[in-house]
This record gives structure tokens, sequence and C-alpha cells, in this order.
């Protein structure tokens, strides 16, 4: 890519991006020890950056302003010139990360959550930093990692943890852990040096460096260096975090691996040895044991010497090991096998929002009923709705039919309570008939959006090897293109048109990759 072209359009670079990342992630598939030494043009190539600035302007963090007291929601005129000031600092090398501005939010164990938000420039470096790195990593991570990776939600987890706790496959033991303060303790040696077996490029390397090095700015106004760490609400700090904890996700596929196929697993636990599956989300993780109890209790030693050259230790209160028919909590969701009601003697796994997750919900739907800064009963609506339809929207595919009629009971009663509290004067009878016709709530053309109306649908997981990466296709879906001699990776001289076959692990050769577009 020409760096010195002028900045494209949004829909332009969108492709152009597209496209670059779909050969870095080829090309890192095609060699898993290959080292990128040159990709710091990327960074400041125009294409990248309007990509990025359009990611920072139209996430939630747009409207939140780090150390220099800007925010990205609020710009609107001098993008270009804001652009090209940051390419023309970053080729030069003359970019430096300012101090990120640390945020506290207060979690339910009464401890808090401590956020770094970067600058308006940084998140934009951040940004483009992310996309360049992002297809070449994503390559090597393994299927077991769900967490902050494109393609992949918190669901296939759930899905995943479902699969291997049936009874048919009877990973039964749970060790399900936490990792302590992970965004705050993880060592910078150690993380650099795994980016390292990647990225070869110094000036790549030095800004990552000089991102984790950046400091903090305390609510205080005081200014607190960062040894280790990486800033929890960077863009860049979850694929780093990710990049750190794929130890573990290594760990556990050696040992999977080194079994063999199936039948010599097979023969591996009628010998009396366990097997074992890990399933990651972030910093959250259980590992799956068939074998027994005190196959699961070892896992105490083995994971924290895993973490330990990361600079990892797991939570002491947070970690624990019990069977699937006691049940746990991951990712908010109440995971138990119990019997099947309506087969005798069958059991079956199933997955329920867990106490925590309902508490959660029943909270929001208290405090936004309670203040009386909505005017009208739309305005009411229109900050309920979302908080509802997005609760259930995560919820729909597990067995919480009761929980969304619990919630739509409860919100309906608030509601109802809201608008009497906004007319002490009138009787019932009266304000059911002006404002609650036929009990349905609606104003100003918004309705109540109703939890118990909603479907509720089993997940259906892909059952592959692996989830596809965004960048398994070729090129982008519903355009045509010159394939570039690839074909869901098979060798096809010649050929023009649109593919839109998965591109299989272990298939790629290298000369279809040099012989792309």
């Amino acid at each position: 890519m020409n760096t010195g072209d002028p900045f494209p359009g949004l829909y332009e670079a969108e492709y152009r991006v597209l496209v670059m990342q779909q050969k870095l992630h080829l090309w890192a598939m095609a060699d898993p020890g290959r080292c990128f030494d040159d990709v710091f043009n990327l960074v400041y190539d125009p294409a990248f950056l309007v990509v990025a600035w359009d990611r920072v302007r139209g996430n939630k963090g747009g409207r939140t302003a780090g150390v220099d007291g800007v925010k990205p929601a609020s710009i609107v005129f001098g993008v270009e010139k804001l652009l090209t000031g940051l390419r023309d600092d970053l080729k030069a090398r003359r970019f430096t990360p300012q101090r990120v501005r640390e945020k506290t939010i207060p979690k339910a164990s009464g401890k808090v959550r401590r956020l770094g938000i970067p600058t308006v420039t940084d998140r934009v470096v951040q940004a483009s930093l992310k996309l360049v790195l992002e297809p070449i990593f994503e390559a090597d991570f393994k299927p077991c990692s769900y967490g902050f990776r494109p393609k992949r939600r918190a669901q296939d987890a759930i899905a995943e943890i479902h699969h291997l706790g049936s009874p048919n496959t009877n990973y039964h033991w749970v060790f399900e852990a936490d990792i302590k303060a992970c965004f705050d303790e993880i060592d910078h040696t150690a993380l650099m040096g795994r980016v390292r077996d990647r990225v070869g490029d110094k000036r790549v390397l030095g800004l990552v460096k000089a991102f984790l090095k950046a400091g903090v700015l305390t609510e205080d106004g005081s200014r607190k260096a960062t040894i280790t760490g990486t800033p929890q609400g960077g863009i860049l700090s979850p694929l780093l975090a990710n990049i750190a904890l794929s130890v573990l996700d290594e760990h556990f596929t050696q040992k999977w691996e080194a079994l063999g196929p199936e039948w010599s697993r097979r023969k591996h636990r009628r010998a009396g040895g366990s097997t074992m599956r890990i399933v990651r989300y972030a910093d959250d993780f259980v590992v799956m044991v068939n074998g027994t109890r005190d196959d699961a209790e070892a896992l105490w030693g083995e994971v924290a010497a895993v973490l330990a050259p990361m600079g990892l230790r797991l939570s002491e209160e947070k970690t624990r090991v019990c069977h699937i028919d006691d049940g746990f909590d991951f990712l908010g969701w109440h995971i138990q096998r119990r019997a099947q009601r309506s087969r005798a003697g069958h059991q079956a796994v199933y997955t329920y929002p867990s106490k925590k997750s309902l508490a959660s919900i029943v909270g929001k739907v208290r405090s936004l009923t309670a203040k009386s800064q909505h005017r009208t009963l739309g305005d009411l609506l229109r900050r309920l709705n979302p908080v509802l339809r997005g609760w259930c929207a995560y919820f729909k595919h597990g067995v919480s039919k009761r929980t969304f009629s619990y919630i739509d009971h409860y919100a309906f009663g608030r509601i109802v309570r809201w608008v009497r509290k906004r007319h002490p004067r009138l009787n019932m009878g009266t304000l059911i008939r002006r404002h609650l016709p036929g009990w349905e709530i609606a104003d100003d053309r918004i309705k109540m959006f109703r939890p118990s109306e909603v479907a509720v649908k089993r997940y259906r997981y892909p059952r592959f090897p692996h989830v596809e990466a965004a960048w398994g296709r070729c090129w982008a879906e519903g355009v045509r293109v010159w394939v570039g001699r690839i074909c869901c990776g098979d060798w096809v001289p010649g050929q023009e048109g649109c593919c839109s076959g998965f591109l299989p692990r272990g298939v790629i050769r290298a000369e279809c990759v040099d012989n792309m577009l």
C-alpha cells in the first residue's frame, strides 16, 4: 500500500484493509514460524487510519474523554487534518502515547475495576495497530479461546461446555477458575517476548511497548507508572491479554494432542487416565475433566505453574472444583446437569441465567424506573427498552422462559408504579384509561419491550474443529473479485469469481498465498 495516498472514503478503506488483513492472515497460517518484520507502514496507511477512526468514533467509548479532555464523538470537523498529522508523526516516529485517564467502577464484590481511557490520537493508533496485528495472531490462537475474538462470542463457549458436559462425553468434573487482576499484572517482558515470536518489526514492537509503559493519571490527579499490566479499556488491551493467556490454550492443546486419536484417548481413560478440555473467555476459564476429582484438584498447581511466567495468579476465592451435577456459574449462566422430566432416568445439561445476572437486570430496571429525570413515559421507554432487549438477546439461547416472564412482570409493575407517581391525583381507573389503555404501556409511538414475548431458541453451535476467523473467506462475500488462484484452500489456476467457501487450516500452501491478487 502507498502510504502517501490521500485518505480514501470509508467503503474503499474498509475493502483495502480487509484485503490486506486476509493476506496477513493467510501468510501467518501458511507459515506458523514466520516473523513479520515490515508491517509498520500499514499502521500509518491512510486506509487503516480511516477505518481505525471510524471504529474509535463509533464505539461506546466515543463519548468518553482521556487526559486531553476531547471526546471522539464530538469531533465533526477537521478529521482529515487530525489523521494527516497523526500519519506524519507516525511516519517520522515522533508519536508518543500519553497517559491514560483512570476511571474506577465499583464491582458487586465491593472491589473496584480500574479502567484506563486513552486520548483520541492514542485510540486511533491502537485501533490501527490492532487491525495489523490481529489477523497475524489469530492464526496462532487455539479454538478453545472465545473472548475478544472476531466471529466468536460467549454463546459459543457455553455451547462447547454444554457439549462436553453431556452424558455422552462425560466431562463431569469442572475446574472453574479466574485470574486475579489479569489486566493489571501481566508481565511486560514475557508479553513482549510472545509478541516478538510473530512480529520482528522493531518500530511496531517499540510502539506496543510505549503503550504498555504510557503510565496512568489517577482520579486524584497523581501520576503513576505502569510497571506491569495493560490498561483495561484500551483498544489494544484485549488482544494483548489474549496473546498472554494463550499459554494456557497451548498447554492444554498440547496435552490433548499428545494422547493421539480418539481410540488412543479411550484406551488412556480405560487405563485410569484422564482427559481435559479448556474453554476460555478472556481471563475467565473452565477446564472440563473426564476423570476423577483428584485429577481436577491437581489442576491447581498445574495451571498456576503455567501462568507464573506471565506474572499471573489464580484468584483463590473465585477458583474451585465442582461436579457438573452441582452446577457452576460461567459468563452469566448457571450450568448444571439435571434429570429430564420427560424421559425417566435420562440426564441432560441445562443452562439458566444465573442469580447474579438476574439481580443485575433487576437492579438496572429498578434504577431506571426510580429516577424522576424522565419527563415522559416515552423518555423512560427509550432508556429501558434497550436494556431489556439486550439482556434477553443474550439469554434467549438457554432455559430462560420463566426468567423472562419474571422480568416482564417486574418491569411492568415498576413502570405502572412510575406512572402513578407522576399522576398522584388520578385514581386507578382514570390512570389506566388515559395512560395505560388496555394495560398496554406505550407513549410517543414507543411500546414497552416485553421479555415474555421473546422466543427461546436453542443455540446452533457449529461442531467444526474450529470457529472460522473473520478472514476465513476469500476476500469478501458477495463481491466479484479475482480469487487469486486460491479457492477454499485448493489450487485453482486462473479462475475468476466469488468464493464463499471456508479456508480450512492446514491446506493453504505458500505458493497459493504468493499468487493472491
